[in-house]
Formats: C-alpha cells, structure tokens, sequence
C-alpha cells in the first residue's frame, strides 16, 4: 500500500496490521488525499481521534458485493455522494448528461450512479441489514427533509427515509462525526443518537421530540406549494448555530424525520487542527495511468483562508451548508500550508487562490454573531450593507502581503470571489490597490449576475449602481497604477424574476458597455437555495410575495441568447425575443441595435442592405 494514504481495499488494510475496520466510507468521489476534498477531511479527523478507516472509492452501484471489501465495520457505514450533489455533477441545467466527472479518474463520466448517496446506502443494505449507516457530504446535507427536486421535477422526501440509512451528519461534520463515533464506539445504539447537533435522526414517537418546531406534514408540501414555501421559510431562519430551533416533519402520519439545530462554528484552533491532519496531498498513486483526477489541478496550490458567508445570495445553498457565521484559520496555519506548496517539485511560484466561499471575509460581520448568531430576518449586506457590520480588510491584507513575501512565490492570485458592495464599504481603499497591483492578472472575475434591479432583488443581491461604481474605481485604481486589466462579469439568465424585458435590458447594458461575455450561468434549480423554492413555488418564500419564473425552456433560451446577442448562432432567437417584447427598434444598423434586419431579397430590393463590394481574386 502507498505510503501513508488510507487502505481502499482488504489487502491495504491488512498491511496496516488491521484485521476490522471501524468505518467503511463509500463515497462517490475518486480518492484524492487533500483537505478540499471532504471525504478526506473526515477520514482524516476521524483517524486523528483514534478510528481506523477503510475507503470505497466509487464501488460498482450494481454489485453488491462492491461494499463488502472489508466485511462488517466494527462502527458502521458512512456514505457520501462526493464534493458535489451526483445530479449536479452528472446533467446540465438542460438535463442533459455531462461529457466529464472532474472527480473521477481521467475525468471519466459513469463512475458513480444518480441520487449517489441514496443508491449506496440501499447497496449495503441489502447485505447489512442491521450495521449504521451515516450519510454526509453535500447531497444529503441539502436534502436532509423534503425538498423539490428539479430532476424529477417533484416533492421527494428526506434522503434518510428514501437512503434507509440512520443518521445524516449535514453541514461541516468535523465535530458532529467524532460525536457520532465515540457514542457508537461507548455502546449506544444507533437508534439512540438523537442528541448531537447537526444530525438528522428518524422516530415514530412524536412525544420524543422536544423544544421543537413541527413543518408541515410532507404529503401537505408535496401538493400544496404554499406549504412549501412556508416550510422553506422556517427552514431558513433556522439555519444559524445559536438560534436555529430543532425542526421535524411528519411523514405518512408515523414517522417523523428530526433535525436538530446546526454544530457551533469551530474557532480558529479547531479549525487549524483540522487542515494541519497529515493529507498526503495527492491522489492516490492507483490512478496515475488513467491521468489522475482532474478537479485536483485547480485546487493543488490553492489555500483556504475561511468558511461559511454572509452574503447570503439567494441561488446559493451556503447558508444550509456552511453557515452565515465566517469562520478562519490563523496566518500562521495558512503560510505553512503555502511554505509545503514551494517544497514540491511542481510548485511553478503562483499561488492560485486565497479564500473560501468569499475570498476577503475572514471574521463575522459583527460581533454579536458569535453570541446571539446571525439575524433571523436581517441580512447582513442586502438590500444595503448593515450599520453593524465591521468593515476591514486589514486582517486579509495581512495574509496576502505575508503570502506574497514568502521565498520562491511570484505571485498570489485571488480568485475565489471577492463581495464588491462589502469592498465598497470599506473607506479605506487599500485592499483594491492592493488587489489590482498583485492580484489580479489582466482579468478579475465578480460576480454582479444581472443588471435590473428586479431581478437583482430576487437575487439577494445590491443594485446595479453599487456594481458601476465598483467598476468605475477599479478602472481608476489600475490607471493610477498604470495597468490594463478588467472587470469580467459572470452574468445568469432565467433567473426567478426575469421577465424577457428584464434579459433585453441586460443585452442592452452589455451593448453599452461593449461587453461580450463568453460563460453564462442558466439558473440551475439546486436543493437548498431560497432561489430554487421561488422556480419551485412562483413565490419568494421570505416575504410570500408571487415571483415571475421562466419555467418554458424556448424563454429560458431566448434570455440566454439576449446575454449573448453578438454570436450568429444566436442571432433568430434574440429577433424573436426582440418582436415578442415589441423591442423591434433593437433591430437595425444604429450603435444602439443589438442585431441587423434579416438580409433578405425584399431587404435588397428596398435598399437596406448594400451590396458588399467584390473581392478581386488573387
């Protein structure tokens, strides 16, 4: 076996000395022995507190025998679908199948099954009827209760009933995974784990089930949308770690699906701990001849500085994941982590990010976050940032300079995305001097999404002006700095909220601003987001007002073509778009026109079109 990496069958485990292993973890994911990679972070701080670990890495789902490597655990089983939702990771927002798995070996598409973790866990059922199992990792954290499903387009209930597992550890289960090992490892049964944060266990005693809040039933959600969106409501303003309640639903009348309130946030040394466990920072040594895995190349000499965030955008599904509350490792952790990168031969001298769901967030937004948590119904930068919030980059500034300082590093590259209405709260204007100066090389990537402000309000995001005057001072600071580089926006079509004239509006923008975007994003309705509820429901659950939503797959088109207007292929769908509005003066050979009439022989005939001179053959 490798040197120092995880046993991922029977004879690994054997040459470690082990004759059981307390866990087997069946995950979706290839191996990959790095702390981006969450299957390797739990092993590993389970390993820390003494557990011995057995991996099955992508088991053949129609084998059952693929989950027997190592016989019965001593503990139980833990499954996770991978670092994404398989569904996400398998179809387009078109539902159309992807050509690529960047978590599988050469990038090679098939290795895990839809609805991933729902499938393992009835793999292992059918042999281990009576062992834990424990579900994790993004898709069972963002269906841990009833949820819409875009695939199949319905209502499906809590991965813990259609899984048959026991346990769901949701959110970041560094703590709650230890809770659960050391009580099954005191003798308690499974059955009995009710009491850890950030868990989700099954009853059918409803008296059990205390200081709770009771949801509305699932056969109620699932038909009535209405009850769905009040019940994603509840669900959001009981996210937080210090004023989240317990929350249940009842299922068929008899069983009830309990989720307990959210793991406190780690501090700093908890969370140093946790990135200082010995990964052998590599995939393992098994798929080198099939070229590794791709989603390890981008992350390899990236470090992250923080976790969770509070700029709460809507289509984001953070603040079931992660959290409001900013959590961050020391300076000291993050350099050591950066000094390991220039000890290994391939390390060029670009550290290719610093930061996390929000690169400059490194502490709460205000103090009382870390007392009372973050505010049921306040957000901390929309619409408008909050008096209470604390303002600095100073501690970000810090790190990178320190970053930038270290021997054989050229440059430090800030890619994870950076929040311009938090920047622009900043008086002081350091950190975008900075940021232009070292960080950015000809291009930085911010995310305003749209440009009407109804839409931007359904997005949770700040208006359009906020993002023009972000771009107006970065233009200033680079020519103070005498530099040439730009803004690049990532932009959304079909969003909830957008209407066709919202999509015309930001065609029209772009053509203002001689913008020509290359990716665009189409709203992908994913589990967790308040986004996904209003495509869901037509209605915002946060305030039960209707929302428009473009549910028609011709409209969504038409507003992803608007977005990119200048491309031929294109050019039929922005005229339908353009006539269906009443919009046909965008159509023409003026500077403001986004397409040119159709060239037609009627065309011809009345002039509009002049015959493009002959070219002389050569």
């Amino acid at each position: 076996m490798p040197k120092g990496f995880l046993p991922m069958n029977h004879s690994e485990m054997m040459e470690k000395g082990w004759e059981q292993v307390d866990f087997v973890y069946v995950c979706g994911d290839a191996y990959v022995d790095h702390s981006s990679f969450g299957m390797a972070i739990i092993a590993r701080v389970l390993e820390s507190h003494g557990y011995k670990i057995g991996l099955v890495c992508q088991p053949d789902w129609r084998n059952k025998e693929s989950v027997q490597e190592y016989g019965e655990p001593h503990l139980g089983f833990l499954v996770s679908a991978g670092n994404m939702d398989s569904m996400v990771n398998h179809y387009t927002v078109a539902k159309k199948r992807r050509n690529m798995d960047a978590y599988s070996p050469g990038g090679i598409m098939g290795k895990r099954p839809d609805y991933a973790a729902t499938v393992y866990c009835n793999l292992i059922r059918q042999t281990y009827k009576k062992t834990p199992i424990i579900i994790g990792g993004i898709e069972a954290s963002l269906r841990r209760l009833a949820h819409y499903d875009y695939w199949s387009g319905k209502v499906r209930r809590s991965i813990l009933l259609d899984a048959g597992a026991d346990l769901i550890s949701y959110g970041m289960g560094e703590r709650s995974i230890v809770e659960i090992a050391d009580a099954l490892d005191a003798g308690l049964d499974i059955r009995d784990i009710t009491f850890i944060d950030g868990t989700v266990y099954k009853t059918r005693n409803e008296d059990s089930i205390y200081d709770a809040i009771r949801l509305p039933d699932y056969e109620e959600i699932s038909t009535d949308k209405t009850a769905y969106a009040n019940s994603f409501r509840i669900q959001y303003q009981n996210t937080d770690a210090f004023n989240g309640k317990r929350l249940y639903e009842c299922y068929g009348g008899k069983t009830f699906v309990v989720q307990n309130p959210p793991q406190k946030p780690l501090s700093t040394e908890e969370l140093d701990a946790v990135y200082a466990l010995p990964y052998m920072r590599a995939w393992h040594p098994s798929y080198d001849a099939q070229g590794g895995i791709p989603a390890f190349g981008e992350i390899k000499f990236s470090l992250t500085s923080n976790r969770g965030c509070y700029g709460e955008c809507n289509f984001c599904a953070l603040n079931f994941h992660q959290g409001r509350i900013v959590q961050s490792r020391s300076h000291a952790s993050i350099i050591a982590e950066a000094i390991q990168f220039t000890k290994e031969k391939d390390f060029k001298g670009y550290i290719h990010d610093v930061g996390g769901p929000t690169a400059e967030f490194r502490k709460p937004a205000c103090r009382k976050q870390m007392v009372a948590g973050a505010c049921k119904n306040r957000r901390c930068l929309f619409p408008r940032p909050c008096s209470n919030m604390e303002v600095s980059h100073e501690d970000y500034i810090a790190l990178l300079r320190k970053l930038r300082a270290l021997p054989k590093v050229k440059k430090v590259f800030v890619r994870s995305g950076i929040r311009f209405d938090y920047l622009l709260a900043d008086k002081d204007r350091t950190f975008l001097t900075e940021l232009c100066k070292y960080h950015v090389s000809g291009q930085l990537r911010v995310a305003p999404e749209h440009i009407t402000d109804n839409v931007l309000s359904k997005m949770g995001k700040p208006p359009v002006s906020v993002y023009n005057e972000f771009v107006r001072e970065f233009e200033k600071t680079n020519a103070e700095l005498k530099k040439e580089q730009y803004v690049v926006p990532y932009l959304m079509s079909s969003h909830p909220g957008s209407k066709l004239e919202d999509a015309i509006a930001l065609a029209e923008y772009l053509n203002q601003h001689h913008l020509n975007p290359q990716q665009v994003q189409d709203f992908y309705p994913t589990p967790g987001t308040v986004s996904t509820c209003m495509y869901y429901t037509g209605l915002d659950p946060l305030t039960m007002k209707p929302v428009y939503v473009a549910t028609n797959p011709h409209e969504k088109a038409m507003q992803r073509a608007l977005i990119q207007y200048r491309d031929p292929k294109n050019h039929a769908l922005v005229r339908e778009a353009l006539e269906k509005a009443g919009r046909k003066d965008l159509i023409g050979t003026s500077p403001k026109c986004l397409i040119r009439p159709q060239r037609t022989d009627e065309n011809r005939r009345q002039g509009k079109f002049k015959a493009a001179p002959k070219r002389r053959a050569r």
